[in-house]
């Protein structure tokens, strides 16, 4: 109840902080920025998973096509842990996807509530329009 005045503030930085640490996971597989500390052979999969991750997670950031973006990663993180991680287990705890799952329902969320107020999309949409869907 306390913070349900900054609820519009908090999702924007929600959508923000998602888009900023999702687009390291590309820079990683295309630049090794940050090192990851292992060689990542590039492969069609990787070279998909990395754009989708720093393109999308840029333009999820600055809240640019923010829902088919969001979506789009949402897609790819499912994909990532049932092809990755679902292969050995079916939790995430057991079989290190937590990461994955969180990123897949967290874009799942923000492809679903939309850009918020202090995004790229809001500006070209205009107020009236995004406020209809918060």
């Amino acid at each position: 109840m306390f913070m349900s005045k900054y609820e519009i503030q908090t999702y924007d930085i929600l959508r923000i902080f998602t888009g900023f640490l999702f687009l390291w996971h590309g820079s990683q597989k295309f630049f090794n920025f940050p090192p990851s500390g292992h060689e990542i052979p590039m492969s069609t999969a990787i070279i998909i998973g990395g754009t989708v991750e720093l393109l999308g997670g840029l333009l999820v950031m600055f809240g640019l096509f923010t829902r088919w973006t969001a979506f789009i990663a949402s897609g790819e993180m499912a994909y990532a842990y049932w092809t990755v991680h679902g292969i050995k287990a079916v939790l995430p705890i057991v079989n290190m996807g937590e990461l994955a799952i969180l990123y897949c329902f967290l874009f799942l969320f923000i492809s679903a509530k939309g850009p918020g107020n202090f995004s790229i999309d809001h500006l070209l949409m205009g107020k009236k329009e995004t406020k209809l869907k918060e």
